[in-house]
């Protein structure tokens, strides 16, 4: 086949051959062939999942190209580490828009790399189109665990902690900050804060370290994405059970509760607005010094938040004094 379509642009193939097959990994034969092959480790279960996101949705369309190609694969990572599972590897689609550039591309294939790398997730195949609308990058990623190590979201106990990881809010922050840069609270955060809450937006982080500590003590685990409130409601549903939680134990960072004091308000977006990417979970009670204790020493902070209530409902979110609070929205909503 030709190197160069008949619009002038590099034919498929070409840009394979030029961007994507340097990063592949073991099984994916140079991307020479239409399938992979993946075995998994002895006495080990494959765990599969796939996200995609699209421009004008999930980032905004000028984005460093870098920075959208380690999100893709990241908030699929994300997947991976809340349901225990190491990544192996990952397919890639990529629609690319009327207007898209080789420098757009090459910028992308070059943050994948990076990303590919420095997550241990090689790439093992996938398929290049052009899309009628706006850019859309969709990754199924490939984890494996111990066989029947598989931590599920439906599996919540009365009693148990319900606990995340790292810090609630910072990027929906951080897009409240991308879409009104002048307004009034963002007056009151720091040229480091403000650089802070764009940069989680911009750059989730998968907490892949936690994911053998999960499998040691969580109950029941999934990754924030959607929002705390909403995707905890997600978790307990599935679990069949309730439960309570204690904002003022929601932890924050610096800028977070810096914009919140500013404008009380935005307690709201930090709880509901998703794009966290941290791990949601439950652990029993005797466990949890041990279980925050392993992750802290794997570089990830832990706060235990709220506990499992017996009877099926809504979590109920309590403030200072026990004050209860209700949100118009859970969470993020994809349609």
């Amino acid at each position: 086949m030709s190197g160069e379509a008949a619009s002038g642009r590099p034919s498929e193939d070409a840009l394979i051959a030029r961007y994507f097959a340097p990063i592949a990994g073991p099984g994916a034969d140079a991307l020479r062939d239409d399938a992979a092959a993946l075995t998994p480790s002895p006495g080990h279960d494959l765990v599969l999942t796939a996200d995609a996101i699209v421009a004008g949705i999930h980032y905004f369309a000028d984005d460093p190209p870098a920075s959208i190609a380690r999100k893709a694969l990241a908030v699929n990572l994300s997947d991976l580490a809340a349901k225990g599972a190491g990544p192996r590897g990952f397919l890639l689609t990529l629609a690319l828009p009327p207007d898209w550039t080789e420098a757009w591309l090459a910028g992308f294939a070059a943050g994948l790399a990076e990303a590919s790398a420095a997550f241990g997730c090689p790439l093992l195949g996938g398929d290049t189109v052009r899309a009628a609308g706006p850019a859309l990058i969709g990754v199924t990623a490939i984890g494996e665990v111990p066989r029947g190590g598989m931590v599920r979201r439906p599996a919540a106990r009365a009693g148990e902690r319900i606990c995340v990881t790292g810090t609630i809010g910072d990027a929906a922050l951080g897009l409240a900050l991308r879409l009104a840069p002048d307004a009034g609270w963002a007056a009151a955060l720091a040229p480091e804060e403000r650089a802070h809450l764009l940069d989680r937006y911009l750059h989730p982080r998968p907490r892949l370290s936690l994911a053998p500590i999960l499998r040691r003590y969580a109950g029941a685990a999934m990754d924030v994405s959607d929002g705390l409130a909403g995707d905890l409601a997600k978790l307990l549903r599935a679990s069949a059970r309730g439960g309570a939680v204690s904002i003022p134990e929601i932890p924050l960072s610096t800028a977070a509760a810096r914009a919140i004091a500013a404008a009380p308000g935005l307690l709201d977006t930090a709880l509901t607005g998703g794009d966290d990417y941290e791990v949601l979970c439950t652990v029993a009670p005797e466990n949890l010094a041990e279980f925050r204790a392993e992750a802290a020493a794997a570089g990830i902070a832990v706060a235990a938040i709220g506990t499992v209530l017996p009877d099926p409902g809504p979590p109920e979110f309590a403030g200072r004094e026990g004050v209860p609070r209700i949100f118009a929205a859970g969470s993020f909503s994809h349609f």
